[in-house]
């Protein structure tokens, strides 16, 4: 093993170093309780949490008092979809709209409030893995309470029109909410611009601890509290702030805001590069997301006549470390249900590969990268029985 090179950065990425300095004195020193507010230790605890609040909300043009701390992105889906569904109950509200592409914290969330009578609507998407708006537009009704759409794809990457789908929303009196998880420090986000009403962030997709996620919520939106017991977060999310993982969330974000349009077209360029490397270099591969409306890291492949599982352990032989668009790997046998929406057959969605770049990535890593994958197929193609037998209908 030559190299050692991580793309699965839409997995999580390495905590920058500037973000365990900052964190590390919350640890030891500064390790008040910020509710404490009649002693130095509370107060500068607390002034942290307010810094890093406004630096979230400088970041998506919004007001500090409409950002919350949350312990990451799926907890904050699940109090969007949740809050918002349990505030209307009593209003005849009981529609949700969201897509079949989703995260599962949204899917089995909507699945959840099911059983409260709550109804869903989920929108198809095309190859590309983009929704059509006007089947959104003829899937409100009278009872529609939210529209729930993600940014970008955690898979594919594809970056939906969110804000033409935000003035859908608005023209409706509908609240719109975003999971934002993917796409936040990696492309420019005005919740004003975009007419978004809530919308989900964490910290770990860039750069920032685990454990830890934001809610914006617009001032005025009508949303259940989502934990009892205390008055942390103005009352609507009890419990000890973790000081050190929110000052790492807005350390992440304060180092995200310095060069995003920058890091953004070089990542591009490097994912272009990838992209072409594979394609001219390996037969019989379909890339997955739209070609250009797309995360600037992320490049998903569906290589035919293989399996997304056999290409992982290989690749990891060789040091680098990528996902599957298929779920084999997490014991089900079924494929990503983010490639079937899109039209991909079982068979070609279950060889799909995604790679998710960083900045520490260089040229030379993406050419290595696309060698290694041209020896990997070849192998696994030479050894497939369904390659052989397409190969043996051509002769």
């Amino acid at each position: 093993m030559s190299k050692k090179l991580y793309l699965d950065n839409a997995a999580t990425t390495r905590v920058k170093r500037e973000v365990l300095d900052e964190m590390r004195q919350y640890f030891d020193e500064l390790y008040g309780n910020p509710s404490s507010q009649l002693y130095e230790l509370g107060r500068k605890s607390k002034q942290a949490i307010e810094k890093a609040r406004k630096t979230l909300a400088d970041f998506i043009n919004a007001d500090e008092k409409e950002i919350y701390f949350t312990a990451g992105g799926t907890e904050s889906d699940n109090w969007a979809l949740k809050g918002v569904a349990f505030a209307n109950f009593n209003k005849g509200k009981n529609h949700i709209i969201t897509t079949k592409i989703e995260h599962h914290a949204i899917l089995h969330t909507c699945e959840y409030l099911e059983k409260f009578g709550v109804e869903t609507t989920y929108l198809d998407v095309d190859r590309y893995g983009l929704v059509d708006l006007e089947q959104l537009k003829e899937s409100i009704r009278p009872e529609t309470m939210l529209i729930s759409v993600m940014y970008a794809n955690n898979e594919i990457g594809t970056i939906q029109p969110i804000e033409e789908i935000g003035k859908i929303a608005k023209e409706h009196g509908i609240l719109f909410h975003v999971d934002a998880v993917q796409a936040f420090g990696s492309i420019r986000i005005d919740v004003n611009k975009l007419n978004i009403d809530l919308m989900s962030m964490s910290a770990h997709k860039l750069g920032g601890p685990k454990g830890i996620g934001g809610m914006y919520i617009r001032k005025g939106t009508r949303i259940d509290n989502f934990i009892h017991g205390g008055g942390q977060e103005r009352g609507r999310r009890a419990g000890t702030e973790g000081v050190q993982n929110i000052v790492g969330f807005g350390k992440a974000v304060e180092i995200a805001s310095r060069n995003l349009d920058e890091r953004a077209e070089r990542l591009t360029a490097l994912r272009n590069r990838l992209v072409e490397g594979i394609k001219n270099n390996i037969p019989d591969v379909v890339l997955n997301g739209h070609p250009t409306r797309r995360l600037p890291n992320n490049v998903n492949f569906s290589f035919k006549y293989v399996e997304g599982e056999s290409i992982l352990l290989l690749l990891d032989m060789e040091g680098i470390s990528a996902s599957s668009g298929s779920a084999c790997t997490s014991g089900s046998l079924d494929p990503s249900h983010v490639l079937l929406a899109t039209g991909l057959d079982h068979g070609t969605a279950h060889g799909s590969i995604r790679f998710t770049l960083s900045e520490e990535i260089t040229e030379e890593d993406i050419d290595y990268t696309v060698e290694t994958m041209k020896n990997i197929i070849a192998k696994l193609r030479a050894m497939s029985p369904i390659k052989n037998d397409e190969d043996l209908k051509k002769n």
